[in-house]
């Protein structure tokens, strides 16, 4: 079998248009489906109407099948894909790669990937700030299941700890309480979404009794607030808790990679328990995954000896996918940290371009210190919505700044909506919603808070 090389058969590339005699998805799907090979296939077009639902069945070999081949379907359903992706990595799907066990155990099998597991892992350890000999961790099927991983950490450490979580939280956390049958408190954020650390420090006190199991979000999930770590243990230290005594998670599942660039909030010199990202989010790996960190001496509370994997195993899910180690070690080692750092500047200029844009066209909008996460007034219509892919929770939606985003993009959306507001609000018959308590009365641009703010 002939070598792969990165450069030349990795690289992310943009799409080619499908009318091109071929394209590389063309010369990927000549190789995985030759007998369909000379198929003219129909492609619809793009346009704004969402993906149809392929009303699939499982067919049984051997009988009479009347519908289309499963090479044809899955040709359609690579076409379907291709219309809604501008980037492709395939060369390494023909393997099956398992992961299973502990990343720094040798496996008995070959097909893994181990090696550059660890090389992703050792390069968190450092911008984390944690010695080598010192970590344990592994690459995650995503945030929820770093989450997962880290909450049962401190309950194992401390069998009888209270989870504490903000109402901004992933909903993951509160998940992770339910299926470990964890008494918990839901602590209070302000109106940026950060948590309330008098009601965190009022919550502590009435349970000084028992320990504490703190999660600590490094970017909400809705509104991108980040908890202050220094403040949490400077508020556990006046209630009395002592190092023994608690136990922290941090969920910086975006921010993660974007913080160590901006300042050293998440440093393993701190004495904070588990760190866990997402590798699909800032990074932009092509499948849903993450990594997990967290301090050597207390991994021995979940490891089990399974023998017939030769390994250890502390992980939550057993198999894991050997694939997204390679694409994150591809990414890491193809930005480098100057590369991500350039990344988060740009993310960090285009959130404010954003949101200074939106606040001059006179747009209820917000906007968190560190945060690439522009939270504006939900648009009323739907198909616009779902055109721009807005997430959207009662009177709000937001806007993720990725890297990939561009200010052409930025102005298309911002010249959009200014032109459909017109619409929306056309004659005064209809206003604006009222997103004060949301976002933050000096953020609200509505009829009420505008005169508000502009009166002496």
């Amino acid at each position: 079998m002939g070598s792969l090389s990165l450069e030349m058969d990795f690289e992310p590339s943009p799409m080619t248009p499908r009318s091109l005699a071929m394209t590389p998805r063309s010369l990927a799907r000549r190789r995985l489906f030759p007998n369909v090979e000379n198929k003219k296939q129909k492609v619809e077009q793009s346009g704004a109407g969402p993906r149809k639902n392929l009303q699939l069945e499982v067919l049984e070999p051997g009988l009479k099948n009347d519908g289309p081949s499963l090479d044809t379907i899955l040709v359609n359903y690579l076409d379907t894909l291709t219309q809604r992706v501008n980037y492709h990595l395939a060369p390494l799907l023909q393997f099956h790669l398992n992961n299973c066990g502990d990343p720094f155990l040798q496996n008995t099998v070959d097909f893994h990937s181990k090696d550059f597991e660890v090389a992703v892992l050792d390069w968190f350890a450092q911008l984390w700030e944690i010695e080598k000999d010192q970590y344990w961790g592994y690459v995650t099927n995503g945030g929820t299941e770093g989450n997962l991983h880290g909450i049962l950490l401190g309950r194992e450490l401390l069998p009888e700890g209270i989870l504490y979580a903000s109402k901004d939280s992933h909903y993951s956390v509160f998940k992770a309480a339910r299926m470990y049958r964890m008494d918990s408190e839901t602590i209070n954020t302000s109106v940026n979404g950060e948590m309330n650390y008098s009601d965190l420090r009022a919550k502590l006190l009435q349970n000084k009794d028992k320990p504490a199991i703190i999660n600590v979000t490094i970017g909400t999930t809705f509104k991108g607030a980040i908890d202050d770590v220094d403040v949490i243990l400077e508020t556990l230290k006046d209630c009395g808790y002592s190092q023994d005594r608690f136990y922290i998670h941090c969920d910086a599942a975006l921010c993660g990679l974007m913080t160590p660039f901006i300042n050293n909030m998440i440093s393993f010199k701190k004495p904070i328990g588990s760190v866990t990202i997402s590798g699909h989010k800032f990074l932009g790996c092509p499948m849903p995954c993450g990594v997990q960190i967290t301090r050597k001496s207390y991994i021995n509370n979940l490891s089990t000896n399974v023998e017939y994997i030769a390994s250890v195993d502390a992980t939550i899910s057993g198999s894991r996918n050997g694939l997204t180690p390679i694409f994150l070690w591809y990414s890491l080692s193809a930005k480098g940290q100057i590369g991500l750092q350039k990344d988060v500047k740009k993310c960090l200029d285009n959130a404010k371009y954003l949101k200074d844009r939106l606040q001059q066209a006179g747009i209820s909008v917000m906007l968190n210190d560190l945060s690439i996460i522009v939270v504006l007034e939900r648009p009323r219509d739907h198909e616009f919505v779902r055109r721009w892919q807005l997430s959207c929770v009662k009177d709000m939606a937001h806007v993720i700044v990725m890297p990939g985003i561009t200010r052409e993009m930025l102005d298309n959306f911002i010249s959009e909506l200014g032109q459909q507001r017109k619409q929306w609000y056309k004659d005064g018959k209809a206003e604006a919603p009222c997103v004060g308590e949301d976002i933050g009365a000096q953020n609200c641009a509505c009829s009420y808070h505008k005169i508000d703010y502009i009166s002496p």
